[in-house]
């Protein structure tokens, strides 16, 4: 068993490597600039869309949820455990500068979901049961010339969902949960995976309906929670905020020269600092791998362009937003390249703890664990919908959609309760094979996303001319950005 555990881990270490980061970030390049940087001077149009009212009605279009539910259900499978322990990591081994990586693959993760979310609303399918269907597989089953090509890439992107909705959506999550309430509360971990499967299962059996209620409350009321701590941890170093973004941006592109002997134990590269930036801001806002214009594909919406202007501030409000928040919390905190009490450096959870102990004592762990607890739980609720799907388009019916909601509950149980070292490194292959088919597929139908961008401008422009008219006469309120 520890031999095969390496052979996966190296084949992990080797899919994630540089020619997978190039591939990510070099397709949110290329459409960038393809679309003439129209996803980010639309942002935003795209966050004020977010915030209005008619986003959380189903008026507007056809579809199975609201536009807001749909982003939100995406966002529950996102925002997850790559918010707080990711972070960390890729800080505690890629330097402070790490930060800056994150953000900047996150810029061009921006266009990559938004492209990834409009073809799949585009290219959508309503079933037998009248329920919208949709998501990379079908993006390349429909959008492709070359059928058999098409339902090829579409077959090996569904088997590579299903597998790591087990995985890095399903196991590692609860996991996490359970080793959190374990060391912060001391609920055994048996304890934890019977509530975690009842929960999951109550939710589950409801479908996207029911997923995205939860998602719509349990999303926003969790982001608020821990964004508020790591505002007050901020304020709370504020005086080392300086020197903490000094570092963040000085250690992004020399770290040698500026670390120094500062960090203590932390001694990185360049390449390094890029390397788990770029790598852990993937991970944890999943740009590129298609897997949020799955649950995109449910929403109800008039035009592709709309919806997939919506789902690109789920990058925003994941990376730029949340992250930020647990980078900025340990920056200024000054705990990164400390060691604890085992004199071992401070790294992945006990880091953030730190950070966040470093104003509010031991309620600043208790945040970190409940911030865990949600974000992870979400985040099967998320996946599991996007697995579902997945599961729908190999059998090519959704009858069988309930077996598969029962076995994915059950399955959440064993990542509660046991050591999850090979499941990590293979789910993580599986996220990575992925995103293999949906980049081919986005670049591919480049010209389909330009043509469609360009399409739905000219309506970019008279409803922003609406919004400011609306604004001069006095009727433009707070809660619209």
């Amino acid at each position: 068993m520890e031999k095969l555990n390496e052979i996966v881990a190296a084949i992990d270490t080797f899919v994630w490597g540089p020619v997978m980061l190039v591939l990510l970030v070099g397709t949110g390049i290329f459409l960038t600039v393809r679309l003439k940087f129209l996803p980010w001077r639309n942002l935003r149009y795209a966050l004020h869309s977010v915030l209005s009212k008619e986003a959380r009605t189903t008026k507007r279009g056809t579809g199975d949820v609201s536009p807001f539910s749909a982003l939100m259900t995406a966002l529950a499978a996102t925002i997850g455990t790559g918010n707080i322990i990711g972070v960390a990591t890729a800080m505690f081994s890629g330097g402070p500068g790490a930060l800056v990586w994150m953000w900047i693959s996150a810029c061009f993760g921006l266009t990559s979901k938004f492209s990834e979310c409009m073809l799949a609303i585009k290219y959508r399918e309503v079933n037998e049961k009248g329920e919208m269907s949709g998501g990379p597989m079908y993006t390349m089953k429909n959008a492709f010339k070359n059928k058999t090509f098409g339902k090829t890439m579409g077959f090996l992107f569904a088997l590579f969902t299903v597998l790591a909705s087990f995985g890095i959506g399903n196991m590692t999550q609860a996991n996490s949960i359970s080793g959190s309430l374990s060391e912060s509360f001391g609920i055994p971990t048996w304890g934890t995976g019977i509530v975690l499967t009842v929960l999951s299962l109550l939710i589950i059996l409801g479908g996207i309906t029911s997923i995205s209620k939860v998602s719509s409350v349990v999303v926003p009321a969790m982001a608020i929670f821990y964004v508020i701590g790591g505002v007050i941890v901020i304020l709370g170093n504020l005086s080392n905020l300086p020197h903490g973004l000094y570092l963040i941006f000085g250690m992004a592109f020399n770290p040698k020269a500026i670390g120094g002997g500062v960090l203590g134990t932390i001694t990185v590269s360049m390449m390094n600092s890029i390397r788990y930036g770029v790598a852990r801001g993937v991970f944890s806002n999943e740009a590129g791998l298609g897997s949020a214009a799955i649950t995109a594909a449910a929403a109800t919406t008039d035009d592709p362009v709309r919806q997939g202007y919506i789902n690109m501030t789920g990058t925003f409000f994941d990376t730029i937003v949340v992250c930020t928040i647990t980078g900025l919390s340990i920056a200024s905190s000054g705990v990164l390249g400390t060691v604890g009490a085992d004199g071992k450096p401070l790294e992945g959870i006990q880091l953030t703890m730190a950070a966040f102990g470093s104003v509010l004592g031991s309620f600043g762990s208790y945040i970190v664990s409940i911030g865990i607890i949600l974000f992870a739980f979400s985040t099967i609720l998320g996946w599991e919908y996007h697995g579902e799907k997945a599961f729908e388009y190999l059998f090519n019916s959704h009858k069988y959609n309930i077996i598969y909601r029962v076995i994915f509950s059950l399955v959440v149980y064993v990542g509660a309760t046991q050591t999850l070292d090979l499941v990590w490194n293979i789910s993580d292959i599986m996220n990575a094979l992925m995103a293999i088919p949906n980049l081919i597929c986005m670049l591919l139908l480049s010209n389909v996303i330009a043509e469609e961008v360009n399409r739905f401008q000219p309506t970019v422009e008279k409803e922003r001319a609406s919004w400011k008219k609306r604004g001069e006469a006095g009727e433009y309120h707070s809660s619209n950005i």
